[in-house]
């Protein structure tokens, strides 16, 4: 499929001028909405008030509980958002002062997603809360199950909600109807972290703490930045100053010993610590404990303070990631050939919507599957998998593209077909469902047929959007330095990316897959290195290319030195 290139729009207003901004950065800023010199500023005194909807009630059962001792579940979901929402619960609430605060994860293979009355059934002894974290606002049977036993809950999560909201005792959303919370985009562990700060300022009104400010909950503000950039949340301005606050704690060396060890086990350096570290590195290894085994590992090196115990679980966890590469080639190489086999080439006229299914895949990776095709195939994809060795339940994890709803897509099936899925949710680029075997075949046509119905035609073709050319005096470690300390970058505020046409003086292929080209600027002799990471196709690049790349640096070597790192190159 033919991938186009396309220059972000600068607005014709005056860019964005502090005295002294770089005019890259300028322009960069400018394409991504920034019109105010005050957005630059990411101390977190900015920080939305925790004016949530539903905090009175939460803070008020949270009380509750503290002033009679109560035992508190924290039931948590099984990925990198869920687990570090798990843990900032756990960790916060005791230094908060609550004495009796355990945590319970689901194991998707055994009990499904989230709050499920299988999960509350198995808690023993029965808790007198449960506080979900990233889960639970579609959480009716888990709810009423808890319920029924006599235990209270408090739901905090950030999904989308269905048309009713379970019966809980309280919840905090910023997504639920009559929530006015200006950022809709808090992850499942921005979301409980406000609660934390929420309940700090009540106590302290109180007059709880004796010192009358209470414990620095700054201190979760590490693993409150590695689940927001991991669950791939959009960053408007409330989510960079979160993330900019962690990675400021990371970078000083004051992060939690599991965020320590992770950093150590993947042999990445905390003094440079970056927004990507989050999305590329940690969040897969966290990740990888929910896919394949059990998400209590990763939560565990987040609540560990030993760092000889916490290097144990980040070991595990690397060894984790490592399976889950392997299995998830095999599956990717599964899934194309099964997208060969029946003739859903681009060139023989790709479907709107693709939808795979394989008795023999691992349901703990479809998503990552699905992320795969659809970066490969530039539609929306969903990936299923039998959900238990048993095969009675399938599960399905599904990944969009820029524009399309994936799950008002599947509200729509819902709406078409009541009976269809036995549960779905999600966002607008990921959602996932649960399907009776015999439901599996009906619903991959049925997802084809909504998104061919959908979907706007023009959003098929692939476009990496670019902030234009640099000029030769911008290829300089300097300005790499200042647009790596520009960001944090990420979901909806992506990391500057530039396109030039350079002549290609020299290339070689890198571990078979990788391809390294010296490059220079048409029209003049400035040497520049760049690589492509599997970019070798097999043939030699042309003398002349247009190619879109990151301006960064590479320090394998002892010293930094200035790389361009290529996302896509054509003849010129």
């Amino acid at each position: 499929m033919t991938l186009g290139i396309r220059r972000r729009s600068v607005p014709a207003a005056p860019l964005l001028n502090t005295g002294g901004l770089h005019p890259v950065l300028q322009r960069v800023y400018a394409a991504r909405g920034l019109r105010d010199p005050a957005e630059l500023d990411l101390r977190l005194t900015g920080l939305l008030r925790p004016d949530l909807a539903g905090l009175e009630a939460a803070v008020v059962l949270l009380g509750q509980q503290r002033a009679r001792g109560g035992r508190i579940t924290v039931v948590g979901d099984f990925d990198a958002d869920g687990a570090t929402g798990t843990a900032v619960a756990v960790r916060g609430l005791r230094m908060l002062g609550f004495e009796r605060v355990d945590y319970r994860v689901p194991n998707r293979f055994l009990h499904g997603y989230g709050l499920s009355p299988a999960l509350v059934a198995e808690l023993e002894p029965a808790p007198d809360l449960i506080l979900t974290v990233d889960n639970g606002v579609a959480a009716h049977a888990g709810v009423a199950a808890a319920q029924a036993r006599g235990i209270r809950v408090l739901v905090t999560d950030h999904h989308l909600p269905g048309d009713a909201l379970p019966t809980a005792d309280a919840m905090v959303n910023p997504n639920v109807p009559g929530c006015g919370f200006p950022s809709k985009a808090l992850a499942g562990v921005g979301v409980v972290f406000y609660l934390l700060l929420a309940l700090r300022a009540e106590m302290r009104r109180l007059g709880a703490f004796a010192d009358g400010s209470g414990p620095d909950l700054g201190a979760l503000l590490d693993l409150v930045a590695l689940g927001t950039v991991a669950d791939l949340v959009p960053l408007d301005r409330n989510n960079r100053l979160l993330v900019q606050a962690g990675l400021k704690r990371i970078r000083a060396g004051h992060a939690c010993a599991g965020v320590r060890a992770l950093y150590q086990v993947a042999g990445r350096d905390m003094a440079r610590a970056s927004a990507t570290d989050f999305g590329f590195v940690l969040g897969p290894r966290i990740n990888a404990a929910g896919r394949l085994e059990d998400m209590a590992v990763g939560i565990e090196c987040l609540l560990c303070d030993d760092p000889q115990q916490a290097e144990a679980h980040a070991q595990r966890l690397q060894a984790l990631n490592s399976e889950r590469r392997e299995l998830q080639q095999q599956m990717v190489e599964q899934a194309e050939a099964a997208v060969l086999r029946a003739d859903l080439s681009p060139q023989a006229g790709l479907a709107a919507g693709v939808a795979l299914a394989d008795a023999g895949w691992h349901a703990g990776v479809v998503g990552l599957v699905a992320s795969k095709l659809k970066e490969r195939l530039h539609r929306p994809v969903f990936a299923l998998a039998p959900g238990d060795e048993d095969g009675l339940e399938w599960k399905g994890s599904g990944r969009s593209i820029p524009g399309f709803h994936l799950r008002d897509c599947l509200a729509e099936i819902e709406a078409r077909h009541p009976n269809l899925m036995l549960r779905y949710g999600g966002h607008a680029m990921a959602a996932g469902l649960s399907l009776e075997p015999s439901q599996v075949e009906r619903f991959c046509r049925l997802f084809a047929e909504t998104v061919e119905r959908r979907i706007d035609p023009a959003l098929l073709q692939p476009v990496l959007e670019t902030d234009g050319e640099l000029g030769l005096g911008d290829f300089g470690l300097e300005l790499a330095e200042l647009l790596r300390e520009a960001g944090p970058w990420g979901q909806a505020f992506p990391e500057p990316l530039f396109d030039n046409e350079f002549e290609v003086a020299d290339w070689r292929v890198l571990g078979e897959r990788h391809l390294r080209m010296g490059l220079r600027p048409v029209g003049s002799r400035l040497p520049l290195s760049a690589i492509h990471f599997g970019g070798w196709s097999g043939q030699p690049p042309p003398a002349r290319i247009r190619a879109a790349y990151q301006l960064g640096s590479d320090s394998w070597r002892g010293s930094p030195e200035l790389r361009l790192f290529l996302r896509h190159w054509e003849p010129a």
